[in-house]
């Protein structure tokens, strides 16, 4: 159940840079833990639980290599096409993040029937350190980005974001750097309606599994899994189309201040991360079989 954010879906640009998730290939390999039903970090499985999950992972594993890993290689090349032609615009650049959403949805829908057998298989102890595990997660994100003054707030986000960055495009020049600490400051309190929006989600999500045996169960989390949106906050689903409008303005503005060095690191790294991908054997595997 870990946040898109700390997911490190780190096969598409776009959510490379904002989320801070930089190899592609380290998060394939580690997609059990990526995956919304994971639940190592939440509570201990028994062994019959954590056999039936390794098998169900290897299904999805080799779904994903087989017939995903092909599209996220395609999706780069259209990436880097659009560096090689100068159209980082926030059309070409909103279109690369509308797919990158779209791969992310494909991904819940494949593994939701699974995390519906998972969740079913728990019982009310299992719940019970959920449930606990969810409070300690927020009690420690309030720590980290809610509870101090938001000018350090925004001073930290700035510096995180320009952190980021810097394996992609190197280190900023000054007008780079403004325009990271601009768009750090035009979010706001923005740490907050998405921890509330995490707690949100959460409750609703524990509430159902306490429900499991409803016959309306599979419906729920399905829908908890895959239309995510609907479960929103009224004040993070007005904040969300601006904060997601702001990551694009700043990486439309941050290429076009870019210098030809930051420009080719930016090509290496893309041809770097393909490689992770092409690389992966099992994806070696399905193209030299039969």
């Amino acid at each position: 159940m870990r946040h898109t954010v700390k997911a490190c879906i780190s096969l598409l640009f776009a959510l490379m840079l904002v989320t801070g998730c930089s190899r592609v290939g380290l998060a394939y390999r580690h997609l059990d833990v990526i995956i919304p039903w994971s639940l190592s970090d939440y509570l201990d499985m028994n062994t019959t639980q954590k056999d039936w999950l390794n098998e169900r992972l290897k299904e999805h594993l080799s779904w994903h290599c087989t017939t995903q890993i092909p599209e996220y290689v395609a999706w780069l090349d259209r990436l880097q096409r659009m560096v090689e032609t100068h159209q980082v615009n926030q059309t070409e650049l909103a279109a690369r993040t509308a797919e990158a959403k779209q791969a992310i949805a494909t991904l819940s829908r494949e593994i939701t029937p699974s995390a519906v057998q998972l969740l079913k298989q728990l019982d009310d102890k299992q719940v019970a350190e959920m449930q606990d595990a969810f409070a300690k997660d927020l009690r420690k994100h309030d720590e980290e980005f809610v509870n101090q003054p938001l000018t350090e707030q925004i001073n930290d986000r700035a510096q995180r974001m320009e952190k980021r960055l810097n394996p992609w495009i190197g280190k900023l020049n000054a007008a780079q750097q403004a325009g990271v600490k601009q768009w750090s400051a035009s979010l706001g309190e923005q740490n907050r309606l998405w921890i509330e929006n995490r707690a949100h989600w959460q409750t609703q999500l524990i509430n159902t599994v306490k429900q499991r045996q409803a016959s309306d169960f599979d419906a729920k989390i399905a829908k908890l899994l895959q239309d995510r949106e609907t479960f929103w906050t009224p004040q993070y689903r007005q904040a969300y189309d601006r904060t997601e409008q702001a990551a694009i303005s700043l990486l439309v503005d941050l290429i076009a201040e870019s210098t030809p060095d930051q420009q080719q690191r930016l090509l290496q790294k893309i041809a770097d991360t393909r490689k992770d991908f092409t690389d992966l054997s099992c994806l070696k595997g399905a193209k030299a079989a039969p």
